[in-house]
């Protein structure tokens, strides 16, 4: 069985919510966090009760280590 990747309200899941440091106090960011599951859970910071989506560990990892490497600096 499939994890579900979508998440419609983001505030109904078990886990604790992250804002990156960079933020600046703003409402321009993405929360993240580590849900239970092993799944790595990204959501808009202005709307905590909006959805959400689902990476795995090596998803999560994939990308980061994408951005870190500059593949998608065009962007």
């Amino acid at each position: 069985m499939s994890k579900q990747l979508h998440i419609e309200d983001s505030s109904t899941l078990p886990v604790t919510w992250q804002k990156g440091l960079r933020s600046n106090n703003s409402d321009a960011c993405a929360d993240v966090a580590a849900g239970p599951d092993g799944m790595v859970y990204m959501r808009n910071s202005r709307d905590p009760q909006g959805p959400a989506l689902a990476y795995t560990r090596e998803e999560w990892n994939a990308l980061f280590l994408g951005i870190k490497d500059g593949e998608f600096d065009n962007i």
